[in-house]
C-alpha cells in the first residue's frame, strides 16, 4: 500500500457554516486504517456519503467545541442502531479529559441520555502522552482557544507527518509540535487579517497561519476553518507571504495525499 497518508476534508467551516457546507471533520486514511479527525455539524451526512461505516476504525477530537463535535450525536446514533440486521459498531473515540462528562450531560439536556457512550467506545486521551491509533504515533500540545484545545501531530511508521493545529490563536506550542512535518492543516478563521478584536487569541488570521507555518518548517500550509464570505484569493496572498511557498485552502470533498 501507499506510503503516504490519505486526507480527505469532509468539512472545514468555521463555527458558522459555508452555505451547502459542514463545520470541522476529516477523514484521514493509511495502510488499511481510517481515522475521523473531528465531528462538527453535517459531517455525518458527508461521512456517509464518502464511506462505509464499517471501515471506520476511531475518531479523536481536537476539543469540545459544538463545531467541532456536534454530529458525534447523529453518528452515534447511526452505529448504535444499524439498518439491515447489521450488528451494531462501537468503534473508539478519543477526546479530550472531562469529555465523558461534558457528552453525557450535552446529550441528556436533549432527551438523548447516553447516547455517545452507546454508539462509541469513549475514551479520554492523556494530552501528555503519545497515543498510538493503528499506524499512527499520535502527540498532542495545548494551544491557546477559548477552552482547553490541542493541536494533533500524527506520524506513520515510515516517518509521514500530519499536523493539526485546531482552533488556536498565535503560539509557540504548535511551532514545536509541527517542526518539519510534511503537511500542516491549520485555520484561517480570521480572515486575512490584520487582526482586530481582544487581547486574548483563540484564532489566527491567514497571514498569522502563514507565519506560524513558516517558523515550524512545515513542507506544505493548508488553510481551514475559514468562511465562504472570505475572498479566497486575499486569503491565499496573505497566507503566502508570510509563509514564503505556495499555499492551499482546504475544499470540502477534496482530498489531499501527503
Amino acid at each position: 500500500m501507499s506510503a503516504g497518508v490519505d486526507l480527505l476534508v469532509l468539512g472545514k467551516s468555521p463555527a458558522a457554516p459555508d452555505a451547502g457546507g459542514a463545520q470541522s471533520g476529516y477523514l484521514i486514511s493509511h495502510d488499511g486504517f481510517t481515522l475521523l479527525l473531528d465531528c462538527g455539524s453535517g459531517v455525518c451526512a458527508q461521512l456517509r456519503a464518502q464511506l462505509d461505516l464499517e471501515a471506520l476504525d476511531a475518531v479523536l477530537v481536537s476539543h469540545l467545541h459544538a463545531d467541532h463535535t456536534l454530529d458525534l450525536l447523529p453518528l452515534s446514533f447511526t452505529l448504535a442502531n444499524p439498518f439491515l440486521g447489521e450488528e451494531p459498531r462501537r468503534p473508539p473515540l478519543w477526546a479530550p479529559p472531562g469529555a465523558r462528562s461534558v457528552f453525557a450531560t450535552f446529550a441528556g439536556a436533549l432527551g438523548m441520555q447516553d447516547q455517545i457512550a452507546q454508539g462509541f467506545e469513549l475514551r479520554e486521551y492523556d494530552p501528555a502522552a503519545e497515543l498510538r491509533l493503528g499506524p499512527f504515533t499520535i502527540r498532542f500540545a495545548e494551544v491557546p482557544h477559548y477552552i482547553p484545545a490541542w493541536a494533533v501531530d500524527l506520524v506513520t511508521g515510515s516517518g509521514t507527518r500530519f499536523t493539526f493545529g485546531a482552533d488556536c490563536g498565535p503560539n509557540d506550542q504548535l511551532v514545536a509540535l509541527a517542526r518539519d512535518t510534511d503537511l500542516l492543516l491549520l485555520e484561517a478563521t480570521e480572515g486575512p487579517g490584520p487582526h482586530s478584536g481582544s487581547a486574548f487569541r483563540g484564532h489566527l488570521t491567514a497571514s498569522e497561519a502563514g507565519e506560524l507555518a513558516h517558523r515550524a518548517g512545515a513542507r506544505r500550509l493548508l488553510l481551514t476553518h475559514y468562511s465562504d464570505q472570505w475572498n479566497p484569493t486575499e486569503l491565499r496572498s496573505a497566507a503566502e507571504a508570510t509563509y514564503g511557498m505556495d499555499v492551499e485552502l482546504a475544499t470540502a470533498g477534496i482530498r489531499y495525499e501527503v
